[in-house]
């Protein structure tokens, strides 16, 4: 038993674990950057689609309406998400465990990879919800603690299930 607790902490000394983590990180910072801009971007140009063609009914009813919720705020939401997911699982899959697949088996991964991805966004609201909410730690700081668990598991979770079986990139 105390073998395998070794086991899993040497993990951690592993120079190529090391590098994917840190990648990992790193470009789970710049998606946290990337999804800021794109929010702040439509928001930005929310106003000028509104008045340019916000009389288009659909256009009205699924961006530029604020009930039963603000639509400008969801859908900027909604797509920074998205564009975020895709930029990170090709980051991910390419730079990170340089991972090569077929179409098949990439749209495979790409699906466990946006499972994953879910679960990490109700990780991140639930963890931040109690430590903000219920423990009363600041709401930046419970963020941070929030999004730092949510790639640190993250990191595991797409080591073992989503890139799990892969051949490496020629360096």
């Amino acid at each position: 038993m105390e073998n395998d607790g070794n086991k899993k902490l040497s993990i951690f000394k592993d120079k190529k674990v090391q590098k994917q983590l840190t990648l990992y990180l790193i470009f789970g910072g710049f998606m946290i950057v990337l999804n800021l801009a794109i929010q702040s971007l439509n928001e930005s140009i929310a106003p000028i689609i509104c008045e340019s063609i916000g009389h288009v009914q659909l256009i009205h009813t699924f961006y530029c309406s604020t009930s039963p919720f603000d639509m400008i705020n969801l859908v900027g939401t909604f797509l920074a998400v998205g564009v975020t997911v895709i930029v990170k699982f090709l980051l991910d899959k390419f730079i990170v465990f340089r991972t090569v697949r077929l179409v098949k088996e990439t749209s495979r991964e790409f699906m466990i990879y946006f499972t994953f991805s879910v679960l990490a966004t109700v990780w991140n609201i639930g963890t931040q919800f109690i430590l903000y909410q219920i423990i009363g730690i600041p709401w930046f700081i419970s963020g941070i603690i929030a999004l730092s668990t949510g790639y640190l598991l993250r990191f595991f979770l797409d080591r073992k299930y989503t890139f799990k079986r892969f051949r490496i990139l020629e360096e």
